[in-house]
């Protein structure tokens, strides 16, 4: 290998984490609920999982690649842990296609349809197309499409990138001894390994031996170990990509670790057990294009087979090695709504109360780690929200279906109000994790741009971050117990927060003519500030319908809101009291410092 070949590895490297990156992105952007509801029907069991990843694989000609789309899909939340264990599976024995395909077509490459299904061939086309969408269409949907297409093919050519960087090794006589001098099964699981990890491909290690099985070298005894080996090799490649992923996408790059390494070592294990037993007959005989192919297909449909009852185990042992708290356990599971509650409504009632208030922390939790990005970027942490705004998504649909179905029942008048109620209440709830996305992706708009706020500005994110936490605390307490004192203490601290935000406003604007603040900074300053007002309203929005609720069905949410603004208790009084005292005097004493 000469320095062209290492800058083309080097590149080649660069361009599939890029591209695997911007494809990811672009994934997010345009999943929305069609591509998680396309994934959860293809993928709804184990085995049509296996289908699925045996065609996508076959098509793109890379187990790795698949594992690695896998990752991101898994990363972004769009697809869960247990729905990528029967894509990983599968991705095995679709990459097995190219081997099928040698054996029916000259290695050299000659045949036009082989020529036409590698990655190096295809992926320049849809990265160029890919490139038109992006760069020329307005439209956002087909935007995304273009980017998805764009990193897609980036990703592959970079592939294609490191293929050309290490083919110097594959006409090397010291490689290609190595596939055909090792007796010892060990040894030559190692080999496939170590070269399937450097060429990057599991196909091209099998396209290799199948080209020096014209030698009359290559024997069942040799052949096997190093097939296996391969196997091991090519599951290397997706932990390139888990850096900044987040716990389920790091598990899933896992899970096709364990299945290759474990279905490989069960494998070789009764195949020598098979052969110092009884004996193997065509153990010494030589092996063609053919029957290596059919080695490299059946291994990875044995080892699909072997896992298929027990698929469950790999995803125990990921979570094993990638553990989570209690908490993110918790937090993590969707709730059960059982229709066969529909038959007792309150019971049913009650079912759905709670997964709302799961969905309610989840929504604080996701403002409570977004704000923080805003003074310090954390990728897990982004990770970890985007993955609890994924599930607050589905949430909301499965609740607002099963509430939806309730109201087929004969309910009273009460229970009819109760799932109204719920029904605002999930909106609520939603809307609230959708800023906290917002706020995140303020934050990383800030950390892109490679900006920082000024130290006053810090100190009264701050501030307004602890009303902002305490606004949540008590509207998920009143909701979770229907405790409408801690209902009424929410709107006079909204009132406090919207003059935060007000004078914050002003101060910031003053900043930015004064030039203490960039253009940059300034944007995302006053666009957090929307963000924190908006999330306070719906906060107020949650604790006038529980007050309203209690003061009677008549009761308007807004009317009650006004009547607190405009004839306030002795009670909201002295929470207003209190809340200036905590928040807006040390606001003032800020405003004088600067």
């Amino acid at each position: 290998m000469d320095i062209t070949h290492i800058t083309s590895l080097l590149g080649g490297v660069a361009l599939f984490l890029y591209g695997m990156s911007i494809m990811g992105a672009g994934l997010e952007k345009l999943a929305g609920g069609k591509m998680q509801g396309v994934l959860q029907k293809l993928t709804s069991s184990t085995i049509k999982g296996v289908i699925f990843g045996t065609l996508i694989t076959g098509v793109i000609q890379s187990s790795a690649g698949t594992v690695v789309i896998c990752v991101g899909l898994v990363n972004s939340g769009i697809m869960t842990l247990t729905q990528s264990v029967g894509v990983i599976m599968g991705a095995n024995i679709g990459t097995t296609v190219t081997g099928q395909l040698i054996r029916m077509a000259d290695i050299s490459g000659d045949s036009l349809w082989l020529t036409l299904i590698q990655p190096k061939t295809f992926a320049p086309v849809v990265a160029f197309i890919g490139c038109i969408f992006y760069v020329f269409l307005r439209n956002a949907k087909k935007k995304n499409i273009g980017q998805i297409m764009l990193g897609f093919g980036i990703l592959f050519t970079g592939m294609s990138l490191m293929d050309t960087g290490v083919a110097p090794l594959r006409e090397s006589a010291v490689f290609q001894n190595l596939f055909v001098t090792m007796t010892n099964p060990i040894l030559g699981v190692l080999v496939g390994v170590v070269v399937t990890v450097i060429i990057q491909s599991s196909s091209a290690s099998v396209g290799i031996l199948q080209a020096l099985s014209s030698t009359g070298l290559v024997t069942f005894s040799s052949a096997i170990p190093i097939i296996l080996g391969a196997h091991i090799g090519t599951a290397f490649t997706p932990l390139l990509t888990i850096g900044g992923s987040s716990k389920d996408g790091k598990r899933a790059a896992l899970i096709h670790l364990y299945f290759n390494v474990i279905g490989s070592v069960i494998l070789l294990a009764l195949i020598y057990a098979v052969q110092f037993t009884i004996g193997i007959p065509m153990w010494g005989d030589v092996m063609n294009k053919s029957s290596i192919a059919n080695i490299h297909t059946l291994s990875s449909v044995c080892a699909m087979l072997l896992f298929l009852p027990c698929s469950g185990v790999l995803s125990r042992l990921a979570m094993l090695t990638v553990p989570s708290s209690v908490e993110e356990a918790q937090e993590l599971s969707m709730p059960v709504l059982d229709e066969r509650l529909y038959k007792s409504p309150a019971v049913a009632l009650q079912q759905a109360k709670n997964a709302v208030i799961k969905m309610s922390r989840r929504a604080a939790r996701n403002v409570g780690l977004a704000a923080p990005l805003l003074l310090k970027m954390d990728e897990e942490t982004v990770s970890a929200i985007k993955v609890r705004e994924n599930l607050i998504d589905r949430m909301e649909v499965e609740i607002t279906n099963y509430l939806i179905k309730l109201t087929d029942q004969e309910l009273g008048d009460d229970e009819s109000h109760a799932v109204t109620e719920l029904l605002n209440f999930v909106t609520e709830f939603e809307r609230i994790g959708d800023y906290a996305v917002n706020i995140m992706e303020k934050a990383e708009e800030l950390h892109d741009k490679e900006a920082s706020f000024s130290e006053s500005a810090k100190k009264e994110l701050q501030l307004l971050d602890a009303a902002l936490e305490r606004i949540l605390a008590l509207t998920d307490e009143a909701f979770e117990n229907d405790d409408t004192q801690k209902a009424a203490q929410v709107e006079p601290l909204e009132e406090i927060i919207d003059v935060m935000v007000e004078r914050l406003r002003d101060q910031h604007i003053r900043r930015l003519k004064d030039g203490v603040c960039s253009i940059d900074t300034g944007v995302v300053f006053l666009d957090v500030l929307n963000n924190v007002e908006r999330i306070s309203d719906h906060c107020s929005n949650v604790a006038a319908r529980l007050v309203g609720t209690s003061e009677g069905d008549d009761y308007d949410s807004h009317t009650l809101k006004s009547l607190m603004h405009h004839n306030p208790s002795k009670e909201y009084s002295l929470m207003y009291e209190e809340c200036c005292k905590e928040y807006l005097t040390p606001l003032a004493a800020m405003e004088k410092e600067a």
